[in-house]
């Protein structure tokens, strides 16, 4: 039940964060009232790309803790190989994350 009811208000905030965007389309399609005057969207984009990747990489991260901790618990014999075998997703996980972030700044700094 509790799933059901983050995954309503998740869909809702979507939903909702993409008719704002539709909605205010025209509105940034005017031309610039200054002739000095840039677009800075981008950095908006950028900003919103950046905290998507951050929260998916901490809910996967908190996933894998989660069942390793899970299963260390069932089975304390086993530790070091449940360990073992959830470092290398972990790391994997994290590096894409970190590559992730890297090219949202390089998009930053190069527009």
């Amino acid at each position: 039940m509790i799933r059901a009811g983050w995954l309503r208000a998740a869909a809702g905030s979507v939903l909702a964060l993409a008719f704002a965007s539709v909605i205010q389309v025209p509105v940034f399609a005017q031309e610039a009232a200054g002739a000095g005057t840039e677009s800075v969207l981008h950095y908006f984009g950028a900003a919103l790309g950046l905290g998507m990747i951050v929260i998916g990489a901490a809910l996967g991260i908190g996933r894998f803790a989660a069942a390793a901790a899970e299963g260390i618990a069932r089975q304390p014999n086993a530790a070091a190989q449940i360990t073992g075998a959830v470092n290398l997703p972990l790391f994997l996980l994290e590096g894409v994350a970190i590559l992730a972030e890297v090219f949202v700044l390089l998009i930053v700094l190069l527009k």
